[in-house]
């Protein structure tokens, strides 16, 4: 794993008298989630393997049409993945989302609940990674338990790292087992972003397929919540919702038509999107970030928000995630 943070100096509450320096360790922490950490660094990495085809079916599942070739078209000569791709993998590789070691864990009240991506490299148009994850923190909550993790993602061929997201949900129903309440991670993955004050920079408006989550899924998120009546219903939902992640991808492309590469992005999922809904993304440019909130036109319900992204072409001089805790 890459160092996630050079500003702050190790001190005896980052050291496991078992194993030494670990920069996730806690001493708050429940027993379960202690040995919980422990045990997933042990676990095997994911490998997301994917081509050309893979990288056109994404851009299309947030929205790219026939007037991008550039994201549709394998041929073109700017053919690129959008960005938040790199986020298709980070799910399945992250290893704590089965968290067995949570009483009574039912993972049909998983919600996500926030994203980050830090690109390292422009992401190659087909290619191999190897995915390693660690559990970072564990918040009970009482009525619910809060997860962050973080994924790294390194090409299989060149060994660079590719980039690094932190995922972070909310398990619903389940709490009460002691340890940390209150997060002390911070750094731009658990960045407020609050919007300026004034009238957004820039506005774009794009209304979603009714098939949206349809086409979203075969890029690997087949959660039957986004697809079975039923399974919505019992969540409590009146139909199917678009993938959170697909409403992000729709943003981003947004943020990348208007002010350009960005090499990272963080976002809230404060609501949820119907496929068929129109959504509208408010930008506000402050220096080199664009802070973003996304919002549904029809019921005027904010979908994202807490979201920004740093403008720039990704490269290895980028900073790493500087979580702390």
């Amino acid at each position: 794993m890459t160092s996630l943070d050079t500003t702050r100096a190790a001190s005896s509450s980052d050291v496991d008298p078992a194993s030494g320096f670990d920069p996730y360790f806690d001493p708050e922490d429940a027993d379960l989630v202690r040995k919980a950490k422990k045990d997933l660094k042990l676990e095997k990495s994911f490998v997301y393997t994917y081509t050309e085809r893979d990288v056109a079916l994404y851009n299309m599942g947030i929205g790219a049409s026939v007037e991008e070739l550039q994201w549709i078209f394998d041929g073109h000569e700017e053919f690129a993945a959008i960005p938040t791709m790199a986020a298709v993998p980070a799910i399945p590789a992250c290893r704590s989302l089965e968290a067995y070691y949570l009483p009574d864990f039912d993972p049909g009240k998983v919600l996500h609940a926030e994203q980050y991506i830090s690109l390292k490299y422009p992401i190659p148009t087909s290619g191999s990674w190897i995915h390693r994850s660690t559990l970072m923190q564990v918040l009970d909550k009482g009525k619910s338990t809060v997860m962050s993790t973080h994924v790294e993602a390194t090409d299989s061929d060149s060994g660079k790292v590719i980039c690094e997201s932190v995922v972070s949900v909310v398990v619903r129903g389940v709490g009460g087992f002691g340890g940390r309440i209150k997060s002390k991670l911070s750094g731009p993955a658990f960045a407020p972003n609050d919007p300026p004050k004034r009238k957004p920079d820039a506005v774009v408006e794009e209304k979603t397929l009714p098939s949206q989550a349809v086409l979203y899924r075969l890029s690997g998120d087949t959660n039957p919540l986004h697809i079975l009546p039923g399974a919505a219903a019992k969540a409590g939902f009146k139909k199917p919702i678009l993938h959170g992640l697909c409403t992000m991808g729709f943003s981003a492309k947004h943020i990348l038509k208007t002010f350009g590469n960005f090499k990272d992005i963080k976002v809230r999922f404060s609501g949820i999107v119907y496929p068929g809904e129109t959504l509208v993304t408010e930008m506000w440019k402050e220096g080199n970030r664009v802070i973003f909130v996304t919002k549904v036109k029809e019921r005027n319900a904010i979908a994202l928000n807490a979201a920004a992204v740093t403008l720039g072409t990704p490269g290895a001089e980028n900073s790493t995630i500087g979580a702390k805790l």
